[in-house]
């Protein structure tokens, strides 16, 4: 499962978006926390997450925290 570092989050929106360790950026949209029961993130914490392919780049389903 790939792990990344969170680069952005919007509380207002439960949206954000992290950069794998390969520096791809993958957008977390609030779908993606609803389903792993997260509220939010900080910057600079480190995650695993599952995340598919779509038009508009890669986009996660489900992410985890590794580190607080």
């Amino acid at each position: 499962m790939p792990q990344a570092t969170v680069k952005t989050f919007d509380p207002a929106t439960g949206t954000g978006s992290v950069l794998l360790d390969d520096q791809r950026e993958v957008l977390v949209p609030a779908e993606a926390f609803a389903a792993s029961e997260l509220e939010e993130l900080r910057l600079g914490q480190r995650v695993r997450l599952e995340y598919v392919e779509g038009d508009d780049g890669p986009r996660a389903t489900w992410i985890r925290l590794v580190s607080i």
